[in-house]
């Protein structure tokens, strides 16, 4: 597989921005933003898909956590 060229990556580029701001403004209901998920897919090469996909999972956890705090899960306890 060759590597795209800046126009082909401008393509993709455009329809992950419109898939991404299409979860935003629907509450991440992938559903609701079906034929832009279909059109980023053909649009990407797969590892880019997959690549966009868990950086935008990664964003919106940073963000949350930003927002909401961190806190720790519970563990098991130690006995003293």
């Amino acid at each position: 597989m060759t590597a795209p060229n800046s126009a082909e990556r401008r393509v993709c580029w455009d329809s992950r921005d419109l898939l991404w701001k299409c979860l935003d403004d629907n509450n991440d209901r992938a559903e609701s933003c079906q034929k832009l998920q279909n059109d980023f897919e053909a649009k990407c090469p797969a590892q880019w898909v997959k690549y966009f996909t868990k950086r935008r999972d990664f964003l919106k956890y940073k963000e949350r956590i930003q927002t909401e705090g961190f806190s720790p899960a519970e563990g098991p306890r130690e006995n003293s």
